[in-house]
């Protein structure tokens, strides 16, 4: 079965529950966003109906989001059962931040920080090939004076915060072109206390940087 707009209703299901999960288990604040909608041409579009859309289906749909979202289950179900094909979006700089990194230099970072058993949050895989390192909130401020620090110039990286005033993609949302958020080490139990920044921030840091030389040198 689908929906009005041809959305198979097993998965705007999947969205609801996800939602609340996040909710409930986390105590995450979650935010519906745009969706994808069929076209004619056959590439999916945004909801939002802009042609040059940035980041089709997966992005706050009016500008007074910041304060719309909620971490209360009940609340969650009745954005979602008004508009079951929302995306699922996450606000940061509440009680959590993220650290942004290409895929490529976020994987080399994950192995390395696995083999050094470092303590580590959830890691998301979102839209562009990037991999998403959830941190304690604040790390914005800090993270730029951390990398100076640890002898990086931040101009030089391919790393960013995500703080206040912005979001992440969380799974099952699908995103255009192809493609959905997915969890490369998903929420459980034993990451609900989250890491500073800090102490994540040299091997992202070292990964980066190893990827701008060999970026450099082609």
């Amino acid at each position: 079965m689908e929906d009005s707009i041809g959305v198979p209703r097993q998965f705007t299901g999947q969205l609801l529950d996800a939602a609340v999960r996040y909710a409930e288990e986390r105590h995450w604040d979650v935010l519906p966003g745009s969706w994808l909608e069929p076209a004619a041409s056959g590439a999916p579009r945004c909801s939002c109906g802009s042609a040059g859309c940035a980041a089709p289906g997966a992005h706050p749909v009016r500008p007074d989001w910041a304060g719309r979202g909620s971490g209360t289950a009940p609340a969650v179900r009745r954005m979602w059962l008004k508009q079951p094909q929302s995306s699922v979006l996450l606000p940061t700089g509440r009680t959590f931040d993220a650290i942004d990194v290409s895929e490529d230099a976020g994987c080399l970072a994950l192995a390395r920080m696995e083999r050094m058993g470092l303590p580590l949050g959830p890691v998301l895989g979102a839209p562009g090939r990037r991999l998403l390192f959830f941190v304690l909130p604040g790390a914005g401020a800090k993270v730029p004076e951390l990398l100076r620090g640890l002898g990086w110039p931040p101009e030089s990286l391919d790393l960013a915060v995500l703080g206040e005033g912005s979001w992440v993609v969380a799974p099952p949302t699908r995103t255009a072109p192809g493609g959905c958020a997915q969890w490369v080490r998903p929420p459980s139990q034993a990451n609900r206390w989250l890491p500073e920044a800090q102490e994540l921030l040299s091997p992202l840091a070292y990964a980066c940087g190893r990827e701008t030389a060999a970026a450099r040198a082609r």
